[in-house]
């Protein structure tokens, strides 16, 4: 597509958290790392002014895009007019429906506001889980995504959504990258669904609860840590953990994911 005066775009709006990615290399490898085919439906979060949308049109045989701004939906729909592989969707993304609008097989790209960041996450995370996803996010959050146990930024985020997918960081963005410049640099992180999640779809709040909870006492003693929170007989607390192999001298922050639904099951039974 051409490229339009300035003057004649929508704004960025605050309220939205938006701030449009301009760079032409980030833009390509968000695009590479989907990869994307002419048989693929994509689901696009946060389309704004197009500089994506430009790309997966010319690479997917649909395209879903999800807008929650009405200036930029009129935009979109202007620029876009009769291009029959996409699909313009006004509306919020925690609350639209994607996966019956896409189908049981889609992918996911998006540019993700920092404000709402983590419950994006998990709606894309709810089944159905897109076959992969690409996010733009603010760089710690990245870093937070991908950790290992026992790293500065192993944390909750973390391990929720580590039971769920693999996340794998692409790129470093410079803030310098987008329009209006953000306070902070991001991250492209490429998002795989587990095709077999350590968690079943009904244990996942309940289990976001007992990870959180945990983490707020992160370099307590793990024994501690049951005893404050689940289980308050210590010969209990203390057999639980031997079942499991896990020592009680360990902290949440070096408990890896897997653990963590070994533990989870064990203390709710």
């Amino acid at each position: 597509m051409a490229g339009e005066p300035a003057s004649r775009l929508p704004r960025p709006r605050k309220r939205f958290g938006q701030h449009f990615l301009a760079d032409p290399r980030s833009l390509a490898r968000i695009v590479e790392a989907l990869a994307p085919d002419a048989t693929d439906t994509v689901v696009e979060i946060g389309p704004g002014r197009g500089a994506l949308t430009d790309l997966l049109i010319a690479r997917c045989g649909r395209l879903i895009a999800v807008e929650i701004d009405r200036d930029l939906v009129k935009h979109l729909g202007a620029r876009y007019a009769g291009q029959q592989n996409l699909e313009v969707v006004e509306g919020d993304a925690l609350k639209t429906d994607w996966g019956a609008i896409a189908g049981p097989s889609y992918l996911l790209a998006g540019n993700l506001p920092y404000y709402i960041t983590t419950p994006l996450l998990f709606r894309i995370l709810a089944a159905p889980r897109p076959r992969r996803a690409v996010l733009l996010v603010q760089r710690e959050v990245a870093a937070r995504l991908a950790a290992t146990p026992g790293s500065d930024d192993y944390g909750a985020l973390t391990v929720n959504v580590q039971v769920t997918a693999s996340v794998r960081s692409v790129a470093r963005v410079s803030a310098g990258a987008f329009h209006p410049k953000p306070s902070v640099d991001s991250a492209i992180v490429l998002v795989t669904p587990l095709e077999q999640p350590l968690l079943g779809a009904a244990e996942e709040d309940g289990f976001r609860r007992f990870v959180q909870a945990a983490f707020s006492m992160r370099r307590k003693q793990l024994l501690r840590v049951m005893r404050e929170l689940w289980v308050t007989d210590a010969g209990e607390a203390a057999r639980i953990l031997a079942s499991l192999g896990l020592a009680p001298s360990l902290r949440p922050e070096v408990i890896s994911p897997a653990d963590f639904v070994r533990l989870f099951r064990s203390v709710r039974n």
